[in-house]
């Protein structure tokens, strides 16, 4: 098979921006929205994403979230993909432990003979899910061990590569379709363990600086340093995932970012059962505690958010900070209309480029 390439910065359209800018979207349902009407936004996004030069999309998988659409990506990627022309499209990601690694190999094989050249596979090694929840999307709980996360990714790729060793007990087996080319296999993480992983095996990385802004400056050190060059990748590639809200003045972006703030409180807190995203007015009307408001301020504080000059400014920042060889931008915004301005925002600052 003809290895993939997934170096993005060739052909993509960067304006003025270091480095690439991508999508990561959680398809989120905010309130008095339908999951239907928050998929459409997810789709809509797409299309603004390739139209101004963004490079790829990804979407995360979430599971038993009624604020999360995006519970099943290998399905919403392939309507993505539909309706783009360009644009990669990806997860961000599947989480491997869910998922036997011959149902992911057939699935981003069917993605890839269909859109060749445009799909990723993002890799996650936890379930990214509550116990319960796991053991139901895979029946067996004992396999549930993000211990065992080498072997079945070993036994993932051997699935794409359409190469499972003589004697393996899997050996007889192959994952149809097989297309010309594998789609490209990231690592996500957000502590060292994936990081060094994937610079072992010579992949590209993505780290997620949005939720542990902490450990992303080791994370990187440990990729780089463990990085040994494969068939896939000639040096390491990583991207930080980062927390970007954008509004018309800062105050507005604020409110819009203290919106998803207070969802999260909801989901550290177990309160967020049942509940979508909260809009602005509702997260403006709440009452936080001092312990409440010092959580969002902390949460908030690693995120790029403001007007779009204070957004462009923070991410320069943070790419000269880290190394960063792209970013991916999220923004969990309740709302298709705003969440689709502050991307179209970033694309200005930047000047992106109009299709």
């Amino acid at each position: 098979m003809t290895p993939a390439d997934p170096d993005p910065i060739r052909g993509a359209a960067r304006g003025s921006a270091p480095v690439p800018l991508s999508v990561l979207d959680l398809a989120g349902v905010g309130s008095g929205q339908t999951a239907g009407e928050a998929l459409e936004a997810t789709t809509e996004l797409a299309r603004l994403a390739e139209a101004r030069g963004f490079h790829r999309l990804w979407v995360a998988e979430h599971h038993s979230m009624a604020a999360v659409a995006s519970s099943s990506p290998a399905v919403l990627i392939a309507h993505l993909a539909a309706h783009t022309t360009s644009l990669r499209i990806g997860s961000g990601g599947v989480m491997l432990p869910n998922h036997p690694p011959l149902v992911v190999a057939e699935q981003f094989g069917t993605l890839e003979a269909l859109h060749p050249g445009r799909i990723d596979l993002g890799i996650g090694r936890a379930p990214g899910t509550d116990p319960a929840t796991a053991a139901a999307l895979r029946r067996h709980p004992d396999t549930l061990s993000a211990d065992d996360f080498p072997e079945a990714l070993a036994e993932l790729e051997a699935f794409l590569e359409d190469a499972v060793p003589q004697g393996h007990r899997y050996a007889r087996i192959h994952a149809y379709p097989n297309p010309s080319s594998r789609p490209p296999v990231w690592l996500l993480g957000s502590s060292g363990y994936s990081a060094q992983l994937a610079g072992t095996l010579g992949l590209p990385f993505s780290f997620a600086h949005h939720f542990s802004s902490r450990n992303t400056l080791p994370a990187l050190e440990l990729y780089r340093e463990a990085f040994r060059p494969s068939e896939w990748l000639e040096k390491p590639y990583a991207m930080v995932a980062a927390g970007t809200v954008c509004a018309e003045t800062d105050a507005e972006a604020r409110a819009l970012a203290l919106a998803g703030a207070l969802h999260m409180l909801r989901l550290r807190t177990g309160r967020a059962d049942g509940r979508l995203l909260p809009t602005p007015e509702e997260a403006a009307a709440y009452e936080f505690s001092d312990a409440e408001r010092e959580f969002v301020d902390a949460w908030l504080a690693d995120y790029e958010v403001g007007a779009p000059e204070t957004v462009r400014k923070g991410l320069l920042a943070l790419q000269e900070r880290t190394g960063a060889d792209e970013l991916m931008l999220t923004a969990q915004i309740a709302g298709r209309e705003r969440k689709l301005r502050s991307f179209e925002l970033i694309a200005d600052a930047f000047g992106l480029p109009r299709a």
